[in-house]
């Protein structure tokens, strides 16, 4: 079974991969600035030249890209080379204004593959597993990125996509699925119908899953892990860069391997922008390195993680990215506390409850109000309203303890809170809808 998929990339020293990112990052200043005149003019306002970049040291002096950005520029305003030479788009599958289009040549398509098929090796994949490939098609990088990915390492690929999950198991059943991809919410809900249909990991041969596209936490991933059998694995992407791929877990799951010969990762200070050293909080920046239609430099994710290059045991020296602990926009505020829905489902799965739930956050009266909705298992659920109410009062002590701050739950009825089959809508907040 192969270790690596680019050995000699994945196992780099720093000082060769400082020597490529320098190359690769002076051409592509060079090729923004003349085929971009979006960013060509983001550069003049700074009074930046392309040749004003000899190296990755000088990256903090160019401007920055944001979603904002994005839709100004739509659709076409950021696409770097002829439309003619492009094969593909992708778009995110955000429903929030206009919707952001990312461009692919045939070489970009072909990189993206690449970071996908070294994910699915560090999962333990080879060309002898089946890969089941249940995110969604289309539009969404998902499906894409691990088909194309599982194509390259050589993997029988069930193109399945999300959805009909009694069809999802027969297939895993009959077809002997080894690795399942997918959103980790969705892994969950194919995890619990399996029980539902009577069967156990037993009557699988699942041994690994690469989840991403979403928050997760460690307390589901080992939930996870139990209903289906697996060690379960993080990816990490974003359409604007590429897609799932940019970053991904080994077998040590001490954070996610960035494949930083193709994305240059930044921390900045969300607020002011500025640097922060390895090690630090703060929001995470990319800079695609070898894209050609869609070259996006220190694009900012809203990502807030943390960066480490403490040596890892799978021998690959790539840089490691924690796992996201919440986005610097998609915060909540409540009544002055930041609020990060992973916090909640932390005390929710480690109290025993499933990570089915919705948090509802209002204002009333000048007061932000928080609700959160959790579903009981069979095994939970009571008829005797004292019972549930005494539960309410346990787990909402549990959330104040972890938040500081008072909040409303309510357990519902198994099964009453609406499944997802791709990206799981957890918070709805009911103060925006009102402004």
């Amino acid at each position: 079974m192969p270790k690596y998929w680019h050995e000699d990339i994945e196992t780099m020293s720093r000082e060769d991969m400082k020597k490529l990112q320098n190359e690769r990052l002076v051409k592509q200043v060079h090729h923004v600035y003349e085929h971009v005149p979006y960013y060509r003019d983001l550069m003049d306002k700074k009074g930046i030249k392309p040749d004003d970049i000899q190296s990755v040291d000088d990256l903090h002096k160019l401007p920055f890209l944001s979603k904002a950005d994005l839709r100004d520029a739509y659709p076409f305003g950021l696409l770097a080379v002829p439309l003619s030479e492009c094969v593909r788009i992708q778009s995110t599958s955000g429903t929030t204004g206009k919707r952001v289009v990312a461009f692919y040549t045939q070489a970009d398509i072909e990189l993206w593959e690449d970071c996908c098929a070294r994910a699915i090796i560090a999962a333990g994949g080879d060309k002898d597993d089946v890969c089941q490939v249940a995110y969604g098609y289309g539009l969404f990088t998902g499906g894409a990125g691990l088909h194309g990915g599982s194509h390259k390492v050589g993997c029988l690929t069930l193109p399945m996509s999300s959805g009909n999950t009694e069809r999802q198991i027969q297939f895993m059943c009959d077809l002997g699925s080894t690795i399942l991809c997918c959103t980790p919410s969705y892994a969950a809900y194919i995890g619990e119908t399996l029980h539902d249909m009577g069967l156990t990991p037993d009557d699988i041969k699942l041994k690994a899953g690469i989840f991403g596209a979403e928050p997760w936490t460690e307390e589901m991933r080992r939930t996870i892990e139990k209903s289906l059998g697996i060690k379960a694995y993080d990816i990490f992407g974003l359409t604007e860069i590429s897609g799932p791929g940019v970053s991904f877990e080994c077998e040590e799951q001490s954070g996610m391997h960035i494949n930083e010969d193709l994305f240059l990762p930044e921390i900045i200070d969300p607020e002011t922008g500025e640097v922060l050293p390895e090690g630090t909080v703060g929001e995470l920046v990319f800079t695609a390195l070898t894209k050609e239609a869609f070259p996006l430099l220190r694009y900012r994710t809203r990502d807030l993680c943390v960066l480490s290059r403490k040596k890892c045991s799978c021998g690959r020296t790539l840089i490691k990215m924690a796992k996201p602990m919440g986005r610097s926009d998609d915060m909540l505020i409540i009544r002055g506390v930041n609020v990060f829905p992973s916090q909640i489902e932390t005390v929710l799965i480690e109290q025993g409850y499933t990570p089915n739930y919705l948090i509802e956050v209002d204002r009333k009266n000048n007061t932000d109000t928080l609700d959160i909705s959790v579903e009981l298992t069979p095994e939970q659920f009571s008829d005797k309203i004292k019972d549930v109410q005494n539960m309410e009062k346990s787990l909402a002590a549990a959330i104040k303890t972890m938040l500081g701050i008072n909040p409303k739950v309510h357990l519902v009825s198994p099964k009453t809170i609406t499944r997802s089959e791709g990206k799981a809508v957890r918070v709805i907040d009911r103060r925006k809808l009102h402004e």
